[in-house]
């Protein structure tokens, strides 16, 4: 996992005039209250703060929320005095009053009841004048936290095995936990093919029953799976039926061997000593795991290549490595990766060894197996990684948007054997990790959402081209709280790997306990996602014909869309199309067609349609969704653009995800020059923090700024591009992240010129 830059973690330490102080924070306080009685110096025309962390307090915080404050201070009416909330809301205490009387020991009363209970809270204070200074004596802090409304869930029995084409039965019991009882609706995800879910009733007030049905199919695959259970309320809850099916035919999940992936970080770890103690990825002891990775999966069957990474690497950073198994549905790419370089102090055997070897003998177990693919199956070992992420985000940029289009989900796998580690996952909650939470919560992990992690590991790349992602982590250098060492075992208050980014992180910085459930957890879902049961499921294709076409504008081309059946049962699929130029319309005759017949497409345009050529995609959408491109070209229009502006502003997060501005270009019957200009406002008060790229249509990337200038606030300034090798007409995106803390900024207007 990347480092936070320097910036967003170092704290003034030197009072001057309008400067902040923050002393280190308290340390965490569980429950609904606590104190910090740490003095603060409080000068002259300064601000300072006091912090007081609340955590495991399980409650909202009242409206009447109180605040006992001791400030000594030789003319209280030079101050003002807030509460500042963790997510940064500020409640204005003392004002300014009081005149030239000393001291103030108070208790105020805050409606806190729109906030989190649980995170740092503050006591600023700003001294607005001079000749008077003082100091923070101590301050509480009581939420006078009233119980939310919440309840639990559990299935009785918990588990079931039942014969294909049969039902299974269970109760779903609901308790009130705290506050009132309320309505919660109940479903189920997890199911195998061909079983279905039904609750009677369908919703309960917490504190009752319901009777959950799960009736299968004859064709529905045996196998075991980890049904979730879900009650929605004011809160969701979760619960886990495991169900066994037999007698069906479905592919068996394998069980991965820990002692083979733990001969793999034996092997970098080797790597590390045979080339001065690390992997960097500039090293050779960089380019060796390469050799070692790309060597095992040549020889399993794999299609496998280096991409030299040839921008925005470090300066000799060496190649990532892509392979995939044959196979499949290559319109529906399901992508597991690892980034494969280490830091510079040591070998990076957690950081990331662990991820690379747990992705490295799932693929060779997949290679053994040779299941039926359902789905194609892409794995990426990421170079440079370490350095901001700079291999898996040339990836993704090089990639056009159609094969973006065609990747479903993204799973990382970054630091998944800590030793003191927890079970987080990458948007917990998002239809992409339903598979990987299914898995844990069949173990009862009760995992987390991975909020150290954020935008912190190469899932970043690809959520921030479109691409969903999930993953497996087990921390870094945060720490374990006291409830997720009760829930998970380990040292509450010790950082999840103490070795992180240290020489300290070799085979002795594993937890294999962490890592075989990491392990299984990959192979159960590249198996549900891409594997297919030995009964192919109804699957079709689409084509259009002729697959271009040219029109004067006011008049209309027609092509015929076929479909055919290539697997299981004709279906009725929808017929759309999208990407058609402004005035034009589409039509299919029939609407609707059953996999096997065609259609008729009538693309109609009008006089004022600019004139340009345009990929309009054709959806059919059944069971599944398939695509067809139809290039329409437009001539004598109105004619379109070759520049465009974008005003609207765009605000650009602290250290945050990228944003995209948008800039459409139609009709441009030009091809784009090597002196093309994009005219930049970006108003920002550290410009050294931003990157700022030019995204073409088919995802190309070219870097406008990269992090110079220093403390230098906004970017006003034109910058030449040559484009000569891109298509004028779609989406283009002026591309700003910023990746240091306390400094923020907005997209003011930009201006692309493709032919100046």
């Amino acid at each position: 996992m990347r480092r936070r830059s320097v910036l967003s973690t170092t704290l003034a330490t030197v009072v001057v005039a309008a400067a902040m102080v923050v002393p280190a924070a308290a340390a965490p306080l569980a429950g609904c209250s606590g104190t910090n009685d740490g003095d603060v110096a409080i000068g002259d025309n300064t601000t300072v703060e006091s912090p007081l962390t609340i955590t495991d307090c399980p409650s909202v915080p009242s409206a009447t929320s109180t605040v006992p404050v001791k400030i000594v201070h030789t003319y209280i009416g030079d101050l003002q005095v807030s509460l500042i909330a963790p997510d940064g809301s500020a409640y204005v205490l003392h004002n300014r009053t009081g005149g030239s009387a000393d001291n103030i020991d108070q208790t105020y009363t805050v409606n806190l009841s729109g906030e989190t209970s649980n995170g740092t809270w503050k006591l600023r204070v700003n001294d607005n004048a001079a000749n008077d200074t003082g100091r923070i004596d101590s301050w509480s802090l009581n939420l006078g936290s009233t119980p939310a409304n919440d309840f639990s869930v559990a299935t009785s029995p918990a588990s079931g095995s039942v014969a294909a084409g049969s039902s299974a039965t269970t109760t779903v019991q609901t308790q009130t936990t705290s506050g009132q009882a309320q309505t919660v609706q109940l479903t189920a995800s997890g199911l195998p093919s061909g079983a279905t879910a039904s609750f009677n009733p369908a919703s309960v007030t917490t504190g009752t029953n319901s009777t959950l049905t799960i009736a299968t199919s004859a064709s529905t695959p045996s196998g075991t799976y980890p049904v979730t259970v879900r009650a929605a309320g004011s809160t969701t809850r979760t619960a886990t039926y495991s169900l066994t099916v037999t007698g069906g035919t479905a592919p068996q999940i394998p069980d991965i061997d820990i002692a083979a992936v733990k001969q793999h970080l034996t092997q970098f770890s080797t790597i590390a000593t045979q080339n001065g103690g690390n992997r960097r990825s500039t090293t050779a002891g960089y380019r060796a795991s390469v050799t070692y990775v790309k060597d095992k999966l040549t020889a399993a069957g794999f299609a496998v290549t280096e991409q030299p990474c040839t921008s925005g690497c470090t300066t000799g950073a060496g190649p990532n490595v892509i392979a995939e198994w044959p196979g499949g549905n290559a319109n529906n790419v399901y992508m597991f990766g690892a980034h494969l370089d280490s830091v510079s102090a040591g070998p990076g055997i957690n950081d990331n060894a662990s991820g690379s070897s747990a992705l490295l003998e799932t693929a060779l177990v997949l290679s053994r197996t040779n299941p039926t693919m359902l789905n194609k199956v892409r794995f990426g070992w990421w170079t440079d990684e370490e350095q901001g992420l700079n291999g898996s985000r040339f990836y993704v940029s090089q990639l056009p948007s159609t094969e973006r289009a065609k990747i479903k989900t993204y799973h990382n796998f970054d630091m998944v054997g800590s030793v003191n580690g927890g079970y987080f996952i990458n948007n917990i909650n998002s239809t992409q990790s339903v598979h990987m939470k299914a898995y844990w919560d069949s173990l009862s992990l009760s995992p987390e959402e991975n909020t150290e992690g954020r935008n912190r590991s190469d899932d970043a790349s690809f959520t921030n081209a479109g691409i969903p992602a999930s993953g497996y982590a087990m921390g870094a250098s945060a720490t374990k709280t006291s409830a997720q060492a009760t829930k998970w075992g380990g040292t509450a208050g010790g950082a999840f790997d103490p070795c992180y980014h240290r020489a300290c992180d070799t085979t002795a910085n594993i937890s294999d306990t962490h890592l075989n459930r990491a392990v299984d957890g990959i192979a159960y879902t590249l198996w549900k996602s891409a594997v297919g049961s030995s009964t192919p499921g109804a699957d079709f294709s689409v084509a259009v014909s002729p697959s271009s076409g040219s029109v004067a504008a006011g008049s209309s081309a027609t092509a015929t869309v076929a479909t055919q059946t290539v697997s299981g049962d004709a279906q009725t699929v929808q017929l759309s199309a999208s990407g058609l130029p402004s005035g034009a319309t589409a039509s299919f005759n029939p609407a609707s067609v059953s996999t096997g017949a065609s259609s008729t497409l009538t693309i109609s345009t009008t006089a004022s349609t600019p004139a340009g050529t345009y990929p309009v995609t054709i959806t059919a959408a059944g069971s599944v969704s398939r695509t067809a491109t139809y290039t329409l070209t437009v001539t004598g229009g109105g004619g379109g653009s070759c520049n465009g502006t974008n005003p609207n502003d765009v605000a650009v997060p602290d250290a945050g995800a990228a944003v995209d501005s948008d800039v459409v270009i139609s009709g441009c019957s030009s091809t784009p020059s090597t002196a093309a200009t994009v005219a930049v406002n970006i108003r920002h008060t550290y410009i050294g923090d931003l990157t700022v790229a030019l995204i073409a249509p088919d995802g190309s990337s070219y870097t406008l700024h990269n992090r110079t200038g220093g403390s230098a606030d906004n970017i006003n300034q034109t910058y030449p591009v040559n484009l000569s090798g891109e298509a004028a007409n779609g989406t283009w995106k002026l591309r700003v992240r910023d990746l240091a803390a306390q400094d923020t900024g907005t997209i003011d207007t930009w201006t692309l010129n493709l032919t100046p």
